[in-house]
């Protein structure tokens, strides 16, 4: 087809003819180059220069010591603004971390109880979490410490390797050492830059996991909230651990009390904090500020009201203070200050014992703390680097063995906290571990006081947010329901089985899916519909008797355009009734609207996403156009490439037809119709072939739209080969092959290389060559062509093949 035939409405405008005729007496060959079967329209040569090897590796590894500079910078990311800080932005960070320290002291005790270790191993991990990470974040939101899903896991832990080995460790020497390898690994996944690993788990694979890990947290904590924790195994699957704090309910102790009226009244005081929020605004930060506090105020007045039933009979034992048994559980005993500061050496042959727990516990170090700092991120317009914050979260644990603290990682509400109380960078978090070292210093004392149920209480109502409710559910389901499907399974999985088997087969399920959708890809065939764009259109109700989204057999004057403008005020042109449908004529439309211009767009032949009134043509006879929309690269391309052979064979004929006379020259695969009919199949007689009359056109080309498929390989380019070699016999000569929408150069050089998109060695292989141009809007129009000319079977869209 000629150029005037691929934009007639670009060959009216008289700059464009005017341009044509004055470059044609400017350059000569080989500046342009002009088509033997065209009609002589000249467009300005442009060869495109395939990339090599050679740039690829320069690009990689050039200027090696300004990389290795700017890589050493990155790891520490605070030195990019230090210097900028100021006064206003350590008023910010100062209420922040003040702020998130006072929350932490008692939420850290209580993760250490979740840990199964003393409330001085929480404290440690808290100091160390937000003291190191300062140094190392990108993100100013979070919050480092224990959390409950990993303190969960460290327990999982201990209980593992005491099973296998007995008390061969102590828990806290098991949780440092764990710590140890789970830092270590981080850091290397970090500095390897190895961080989009963690993308390959999705957002149902974490809800889930998160979900099922607070409701195991949530049945573990009931036996201590009601003062019979010895009589259950919450080491066991958690409904094991509800059916036996059931059936242990008559047990309950006067700790019940210390629990019970706690967690009410933390249940009802955020409930009327938020409601005050909403009902007084003009009080809004006294409420936000009073509900942050809750934990911290419930645990003190439950700590007072312990030391004035507690302290009275424990000074009666001052003498042998070790045989006093308070009359309900209380934390105990709290080391002061900072008393195991030293190298960590791990005891021998703990590697062995806990080395099937690293991986998932790894996984559960990284991910939350990964998802956490990214949405915090886009919420408050900062840009987060994954890689980065895996290394600050290696650092911070490898650094935290030093004073035996336990893996810490990112929390959602500390960080939440912290967020709203206007923190302006990560030095917060200076403050915050100076709250905590104080408490460290100067509180332990008043520690011992504190009620386990206490700690019970506010562990349940901390987690009980991370339980997805109906209204996520819901959303999945709407959205995509397999990955609802994976959602609901896991946390089924992690309920009735364990946490680590429902992690495991999250992960397992959405590697599966997604290996799914690669493998079997959803191509489309493609035909044309002409399209306009219409600004500010008045839109007609139409009855609904008049107009469905059902398929119908309407003709094509039926429907052809439903918004129809007035010349200048956007008016309606023509209706046959109110609420009746819209008709005209393109052409009339054109006639009447200038601003109305139509072309030619590509869409798939099965009206997906469109409006089924639309008339879509199919491509000529002879011609096939068919879209990927995956990477076409090795474990689909086969698949594909296997569709469009079928389609070939289903709309075309083949070149050289089988002799009819003699069925026995027709291959055992393609037999044709029976000649007789056979009592036991339901099949037409055809008592003579030669009567068949083949009807279906010759195939001309095959065109593949690349605007989808980022990325081949070696894989999908041999299978192309393969279809080309395939249909050249099918249609007994040279099948044209081409490319609109290829993104990447090196999709070009691949099929290039393969003797794709230029001409034969012979000669043209085609009868007409397409060739888009492209103006330059500037003072004086100039036209180009997009793509290069040295590749006429690679396009900048789709031809219209007419």
């Amino acid at each position: 087809m000629a150029i005037e035939s691929q934009v007639p409405h670009l060959l009216e405008h008289e700059d464009l003819r005017s341009f044509i005729s004055k470059k044609s007496h400017e350059f000569e060959e080989p500046q342009y180059e002009s088509f033997p079967q065209g009609d002589g329209t000249l467009v300005p040569e442009y060869n495109e220069v395939e990339p090599t090897a050679l740039e690829w590796v320069k690009e990689v590894i050039g200027d090696p010591l300004l990389k290795i500079r700017n890589y050493l910078f990155s790891l520490f990311p605070i030195l990019k603004w230090i210097l900028h800080y100021n006064v206003q932005w350590l008023y910010g960070d100062l209420v922040a971390g003040i702020t998130v320290g006072i929350v932490l002291v008692p939420q850290s005790m209580s993760y250490a109880q979740v840990a199964t270790l003393s409330a001085q191993y929480g404290l440690y991990s808290s100091f160390v979490g937000v003291f190191i990470y300062s140094f190392f974040a990108t993100s100013k939101d979070v919050s480092i410490g224990p959390v409950a899903v990993m303190s969960l896991q460290v327990s999982k832990v201990i209980a593992h390797v005491q099973k296998k080995v007995g008390d061969k460790y102590e828990p806290q020497d098991i949780a440092t050492f764990l710590n140890l390898i789970c830092g270590g690994i981080a850091l290397g996944i970090g500095i390897l830059r190895l961080g989009f690993i963690l993308e390959f788990i999705s957002i149902p694979a974490v809800m889930g996991f998160m979900s099922g890990s607070a409701i195991n947290i949530i049945a573990g904590q009931v036996p201590g909230l009601m003062g019979y924790n010895s009589l259950v195994n919450t080491r066991a699957a958690t409904y094991l651990v509800i059916v036996d704090s059931l059936k242990n309910l008559k047990y309950s102790t006067v700790d019940a009390a210390f629990g019970l009226v706690p967690l009410a009244i933390l249940i009802f005081w955020k409930w009327f904090t938020d409601f005050g929020q909403k009902r007084w605004p003009k009080y809004k930060w006294y409420f936000f500020y009073t509900q942050q506090l809750r934990s911290a105020i419930v645990i003190i007045v439950a700590t007072a009201i312990s030391w004035g039933i507690v302290h009275p009979k424990r000074k009666a034992f001052k003498g042998k203070p070790s045989k006093f048994k308070p009359p309900f559980s209380t934390i105990g005993v709290v080391p002061s200050g900072l008393r195991e500061v030293g190298l960590y050496h791990p005891p021998a042959g703990i590697v062995d014992a806990l080395s099937s727990e690293i991986p998932i516990s790894t996984v559960i170090l990284l991910l939350e703390h990964i998802a956490i700092s990214k949405s915090f991120g886009r919420v408050n317009d900062y840009k987060v680097i994954p890689d980065q914050e895996v290394i600050a979260i290696g650092v911070t644990n490898l650094i935290g063995t030093l004073f035996h603290a336990y893996p810490a990682t990112g929390s959602f509400s500390r960080s939440a906290l912290k967020a709203k109380c206007g923190v302006r960078t990560p030095i917060a978090g200076l403050f915050t571990g100076a709250v905590v070292l104080l408490a460290l210093y100067c509180l332990t004392s008043s520690f011992y006081y504190i009620p386990k149920a206490t700690i019970s209480a506010i562990i349940i109502h901390a987690v009980q947010d991370l339980v997805a409710n109906y209204k996520v559910t819901w959303g999945f389901w709407n959205i995509a329901p397999i990955d609802c499907g994976i959602f609901v399974i896991n946390i089924i999985i992690t309920v009735f089985a364990s946490i680590e088997e429902g992690c495991y087969f999250a992960m397992a399920a959405s590697a599966a899916v997604l290996l799914f959708r690669v493998a079997k890809p959803q191509g489309h065939f493609l035909g044309r519909v002409q399209v306009a764009e219409v600004i500010n259109p008045t839109i007609t109700r139409l009855e609904s008797d008049s107009y469905s989204n059902d398929d119908s057999n309407e003709s094509s004057e039926d429907v052809e355009i439903h918004q129809v403008l007035d010349n200048s005020e956007g008016k309606e042109v023509s209706k046959s009734g109110k609420g009746s449908l819209i008709t005209t004529n393109a052409q009339e439309l054109v006639r009447t609207n200038p601003r109305v211009k139509f072309h030619t767009r590509w869409v798939p032949l099965t009206k997906e996403n469109l409006n089924s009134h639309v008339r879509v043509q199919p491509p000529p006879p002879g011609v096939i156009v068919f879209k990927p929309i995956e990477s076409f690269t090795y474990p689909n391309s086969s698949r594909q490439i296997d569709i469009v052979a079928d389609e070939v064979k289903r709309l075309t004929r083949r070149g050289k037809p089988y002799d009819t006379l003699n069925v026995g020259n027709r291959p055992w695969n393609d037999p044709g119709p029976l000649r007789w009919k056979l009592p036991f199949l339901n099949n037409e007689t055809i008592h003579d072939v030669k009567d068949v009359v083949e009807t279906r056109p010759l195939l001309r080309l095959v065109h593949f739209d690349f605007s989808a498929a980022p990325s081949i390989d070696v894989t999908s380019v041999q299978a192309l080969v393969d279809l080309r070699n395939q249909l050249n016999r099918y249609a007994d000569r040279e099948v044209e092959f081409h490319f609109s929408g290829i993104l990447s150069p090196w999709i070009r050089r691949g099929l290039i290389q393969a003797g794709f998109g230029t001409y034969g060695e012979n000669g043209l292989v085609s009868d007409k060559t397409y060739v888009n141009i492209a103006a330059d809007n500037d003072l004086e129009l100039q036209y180009y062509p997009p793509v290069g000319t040295n590749t006429p079977f690679f396009h900048f869209d789709i031809p219209e093949y007419s």
